[in-house]
């Protein structure tokens, strides 16, 4: 896909570093979140420090000499929430866990979700402009928005995720329009649902059909040998995936049908406080290239850092860095 990239005027060197979207909140903006709840300061200033704390990861990617940056999503909570928050059809639900001690409020659609405006050109704009590296445009698909959402409106799932890929499209076309050239649409629920596979596919289509732009989709910790090689039929550029927390398991899967799409490799586990040495990724490298032709494979961490501390964070991007660079020499 080097050559989309290329039409597209972006010269991205052979194993191109990025991540996967969120890294941790930094102390400040933990802190203005806290007194923003309590009334104590207003959303314009809780605004300003999430924008600070942006202009932090941004350099820090810079220094760190990452290839495709992403905005760190200082400004988000739950990447599913997120979005229910700000459109309309959607109704707060209670409390529910998602993993650990992590909990998320999950949503209701509870009339028709529309598209009104855009809902993360702005802070996509911001990062951009601090840095002349592409940055990422960062959006949760269709279907694992109605998939961790309940439902009391839609007719059936199907129903539900197709109205919600209308949506995405809209904010898709607008980060065209703002000049975003690389966008990510997770959908880490791909393999919740075996047989409901082609729904997606069909729902990403939606979101990406005639467009101009290269499309990463990540999906992470599933059931992937229930919907491989299927899940390629998903119309995107490349494969965000997680591999070390697995053991690279899935390069089984690849060995018994070639892997079709670019891939961005996760070369470090994102739910370890452990920091891998070099040896151990430069390795985990070496056994994707064992199946994967160079010029498909991307390098980052398995997932999002956002459950790192900041300095573990900053530590796994910066093995992810040194292991490109060594394949590239």
């Amino acid at each position: 896909m080097r050559e989309k990239l290329e039409k597209l005027g972006l010269k991205l060197p052979l194993f191109p570093v990025t991540s996967v979207g969120s890294f941790p909140k930094t102390d400040a903006v933990v802190a203005a979140r806290g007194e923003f709840r309590r009334g104590k300061i207003s959303e314009a200033e809780l605004n300003e420090i999430e924008r600070q704390a942006t202009a932090f990861w941004i350099a820090k990617q810079e220094e760190l000499g990452i290839d495709v940056l992403v905005d760190g999503e200082q400004y988000r909570g739950d990447m599913v929430a997120y979005f229910a928050e700000q459109l309309p059809g959607f109704t707060q639900g209670g409390l529910v866990r998602s993993y650990g001690n992590r909990y998320y409020h999950k949503p209701i659609v509870t009339g028709e979700v529309k598209w009104t405006r855009p809902l993360t050109v702005e802070w996509w704009r911001y990062a951009q402009s601090l840095t002349k590296k592409p940055v990422k445009g960062m959006l949760t698909g269709p279907y694992t928005i109605m998939d961790w959402s309940f439902n009391e409106y839609y007719a059936d799932r199907k129903a539900t995720c197709m109205a919600l890929a209308g949506v995405i499209r809209s904010e898709v076309e607008a980060l065209i329009e703002a000049g975003c050239k690389i966008i990510q649409v997770d959908e880490p629920a791909l393999s919740v649902r075996p047989e409901e596979l082609p729904v997606a596919i069909e729902a990403m289509h939606s979101v990406t059909d005639g467009l101009e732009a290269y499309f990463i989709t990540h999906a992470c910790y599933g059931a992937f040998e229930h919907i491989y090689p299927g899940m390629l039929d998903l119309p995107v550029d490349n494969f965000d995936l997680e591999m070390s927390n697995s053991d690279l398991d899935l390069l089984d899967l690849f060995r018994r049908h070639r892997f079709t799409k670019d891939i961005s490799f996760g070369v470090v586990d994102v739910h370890s406080h452990v920091l891998e040495d070099a040896t151990t990724v430069r390795q985990r490298v070496e056994q994707a290239l064992t199946i994967l032709p160079k010029e498909q494979v991307w390098v980052d961490p398995d997932c999002g850092l956002k459950t790192r501390t900041v300095q573990e964070a900053i530590e796994k991007l910066r093995v992810c860095v040194d292991a490109a660079k060594a394949f590239r020499n």
